[in-house]
């Protein structure tokens, strides 16, 4: 049988536990706890740095495709501007990935392989559904093709996506990613 006074400190943390479970998440932080990344076992295609707590290279989150693949494949198909038609993008939710790295900034900087940059809210990523595709109808993405990673909106889910805002976010041969 427990002490009395042993019985209110522990109702006392219980109760603090509780209210600490029901505040919200702080600004800026993907939610849930980074899980520990192993390190690529083929070429890496992206680099991501900043603020981020799960790293594997340094102060830096590498992924290899299984890597990506592994977090979890998502898709959608979308009319886009650079395309004749509707296609089919299959690749990583980018709010999965924030919060796979334990991101706690509110931009990422998307950087192209010919160096092209654009800075994206990172409450776009779950607003949006915004993707980190990896295969665009059914197959790899080459760099000739804006591959291997394109980040992109679905742009038929929303009006207001068919914007030149949402368009220039949209960064193909994307190679690293800096959470700010």
């Amino acid at each position: 049988m427990l002490h009395r006074a042993t019985r209110r400190n522990l109702a006392g943390g219980l109760a603090g536990l509780a209210a600490a479970a029901a505040l919200p998440p702080r600004p800026g932080r993907a939610q849930g706890a980074a899980a520990p990344l192993r390190r690529p076992r083929e070429p890496p295609l992206l680099t991501v740095t900043g603020r981020i707590e799960a790293r594997n290279q340094g102060d830096s989150a590498v992924f290899d495709r299984a890597m990506l693949e592994e977090l979890g494949v998502s898709g959608f198909t979308t009319a886009t501007p650079w395309f004749d038609g509707p296609v089919r993008f299959e690749g990583v939710p980018m709010a999965r990935l924030m919060q796979a790295l334990g991101a706690v900034g509110e931009t990422a900087t998307a950087i192209a392989l010919n160096d092209y940059s654009t800075d994206i809210p990172i409450t776009d990523f779950a607003r949006f559904g915004v993707l980190l595709a990896l295969r665009r109808d059914g197959r790899p993405m080459r760099v000739s093709d804006k591959g291997p990673l394109f980040i992109v909106y679905p742009f038929d889910s929303a009006a207001e996506l068919r914007a030149r805002q949402y368009y220039s976010r949209s960064a193909w041969s994307v190679a690293q990613i800096v959470v700010r």
